[in-house]
């Protein structure tokens, strides 16, 4: 420990917090480079470090390890034994570098040419070898050669196949997110949306109900859907994907599972063979990280396990488009599924029976406009919209007109519009605002909301129509409902009933209402990193004389706890220097006491007097 605590104490602060952000450890109680040596030195922060070793650098290590049981070895010795091993040349000539890079993640200590490896990290490592992990000699040895497969593999098949997937799952998104724009959904508290909701979810965008959690997941991930409270929005973000063009969509949701993936793995699997199958490429990643563990499964699972969904594996293996996203080159990956998707229309055909039939996807902004004042009937290549008097009104309710929905349909239209549909338009548009929601007036509390009709018998029917009840209208006179509830809630709920309602305000003037209620995309805070905070502690400088004094005091002490003998160098009054070997028992009022290993006798020694401490030689 005591050479670890040196090496830290040489280190840049940029260099000591590169060095820490590569490992795990618990920063509590650290309050100098001593404890901060001790908490990198724990059982689970080296195996967090080991794991995340490729097979070189945990090669080059495991040599280091078996050589220090005969003491510190040096650079030409692990050299050396990874010759011995019959280590490919690149791997013994990259010994040097390798292990400057083992000290930077403090699994070892190298001064100069000297490599020491500490007590706690050969305990860790030494014991694995030839048991749960290769022992050095097999690390060494070069990787195997990649098989590749004969079989002429039909690339535009798996295309295709991928492309289909992946037009699938960005579609079905994409109605989650308009089914949410209409009806947000309820968060449990014991986590997971409410079942009528999944169903409701589910249902819209045309998936099984088991399938839809890891849907909604992913949206999730790419911030498309945000929770507010208790509910799920679609964010703002969310609403500017639904107009992306489909290669658009599916380009950010594969961005998101690139990103969840380690760089590491990403590195690894993306300078692979094509041939590669999901059982190979696992032995192939296991190979490359012995150590890997929890880490490199949870990883192989979410490359191999999500990737389906995405077109980027087709059967559980691998896709040409997996290599492409992985290497970072999503661009190219999007343009080869896209020459696959279903060409996107821009004109549909109107039936008499007021259907609307898109013989193609419909260009995501005419499809938006389109759900304005049309029902979603049939979700496939070729969708089908209902037109009704209750999907209009509520497109006159966000600011349509009968002008405005014709012009519309005429633009969009192959087959011009049916006589029926304008008919419809326009009644629906000369019946819109027959009954008109405001807010109730103050001398009518508790009632928040006043529904008001120049048609007694609509009224009549408003207070005794039993799909109401949950608003609780109770009738104010001929021609006025009251509710406890709040104008909006009150507007929805009519029409959802499908009666022909508008919003006004105080002046009798109509409003517009959208239901369409966005989340905004929250921006990540700037986090406080706990590591720089933790190096403000660690190196508050002092005044020189008391910061080495407390220097020399805390390897003393370290030493003293774990029960280490030191080369203790003391000052002569003569001015010359001996060199003790001590083991430090204790540390007090400026004074050591330690047992002299050489004259068996105890000894006790000012601080002042000590010019420097070092590490027992080898077998002392």
């Amino acid at each position: 420990m005591l050479e670890l605590a040196a090496r830290l104490r040489g280190l840049s602060r940029e260099a000591l917090a590169a060095a820490l952000h590569s490992r795990e450890f618990d920063p509590s109680g650290v309050r100098d480079l001593f404890d901060l040596a001790e908490a990198v030195l724990t059982p689970d922060s080296i195996d967090h470090a080991v794991g995340r070793l490729d097979r070189r650098h945990l090669a080059v290590l495991a040599a280091a390890v078996e050589l220090v049981a005969d003491g510190d070895t040096t650079v030409d010795g692990v050299r050396d034994a990874l010759v011995g091993y019959a280590a490919s040349a690149e791997l013994s000539d990259a010994a040097s570098s390798l292990l400057d890079e083992l000290s930077g993640l403090m699994l070892v200590v190298r001064i100069g040419d000297r490599v020491h490896v500490p007590a706690a990290v050969v305990s860790r490592v030494a014991p694995r070898l030839g048991a749960e992990l290769p022992p050095a000699s097999e690390l060494a040895t070069p990787a195997p050669p990649v098989l590749v497969s004969g079989d002429d593999v039909d690339r535009t098949l798996i295309d295709r196949r991928a492309a289909e997937t992946a037009y699938a799952t960005v579609a079905a998104t994409a109605e989650v997110l308009a089914a949410l724009g209409t009806q947000p959904a309820r968060e449990l508290a014991k986590g997971g949306l409410a079942l009528p909701d999944s169903k409701r979810l589910a249902e819209a965008s045309g998936i099984a109900l088991d399938a839809l959690p890891r849907l909604f997941h992913r949206a999730d991930e790419a911030g498309l859907v945000v929770r507010e409270g208790a509910y799920w929005l679609e964010s703002e973000r969310g609403a500017a994907w639904s107009l992306e063009s489909t290669s658009g969509r599916w380009l950010r949701l594969a961005q998101c599972w690139r990103d969840r993936i380690p760089e590491a793995l990403r590195e690894l699997v993306a300078r692979r063979s094509e041939s590669l199958t999901a059982s190979t490429l696992g032995d192939d990643v296991r190979w490359f990280y012995p150590a890997g563990g929890r880490w490199i499964d949870e990883g192989l699972e979410r490359l191999i396990g999500e990737a389906e969904a995405l077109g980027l594996a087709v059967a559980g293996e691998p896709a040409p488009t997996a290599l492409l996203v992985l290497a970072g080159d999503l661009d190219q990956a999007a343009a080869r599924l896209a020459a696959y998707f279903p060409a996107q229309v821009e004109q549909v055909y109107l039936q008499h029976d007021l259907s609307i039939v898109s013989p193609g996807p419909l260009e995501p902004s005419l499809d938006a406009r389109l759900r304005g004042f049309a029902d979603v009937e049939g979700r496939d290549l070729a969708s089908t919209y209902r037109v009704s008097a209750a999907s209009v009104n509520r497109g006159l309710a966000a600011g349509e007109t009968a002008e405005s929905i014709l012009e519309f349909l005429r633009g969009l239209s192959l087959t011009g519009i049916p006589q029926p549909l304008s008919y419809l338009v326009a009644e629906a548009a000369a019946r819109f605002g027959s009954l008109r929601v405001s807010l109730a007036d103050p001398a009518d509390a508790p009632a928040r909301a006043s529904v008001r009709s120049d048609d007694e018998q609509l009224v009549r029917t408003l207070a005794v129509d039993q799909s109401l009840v949950s608003i609780g209208l109770r009738q104010a006179g001929p021609h006025r409902l009251l509710s406890r509830f709040g104008p909006e809630v009150v507007f929805w709920a009519l029409s959802d009933a499908r009666y022909p309602v508008a919003a006004e305000d105080a002046s009798g003037n109509i409003i517009r209402l959208s239901r369409h209620h966005l989340a905004a995309s929250p921006e990540p805070a700037p986090k406080a990193d706990p590591i720089e905070t933790l190096l403000d502690v660690v190196l508050a400088e002092g005044e020189e004389g008391a910061t080495e004094q407390a220097w020399l005091a805390r390897q003393l002490e370290a030493a003293a706890r774990s029960k280490e003998t030191l080369t203790v160098t003391v000052r002569m009054p003569g001015g010359d220097t001996a060199d003790y070997l001590l083991a430090p028992a204790s540390v007090a009022n400026g004074r050591l006491r330690a047992r002299d290993r050489k004259a068996d006798i105890e000894r006790t020694l000012p601080l002042s007097a000590i010019a420097a401490v070092s590490p027992a030689p080898a077998g002392a």
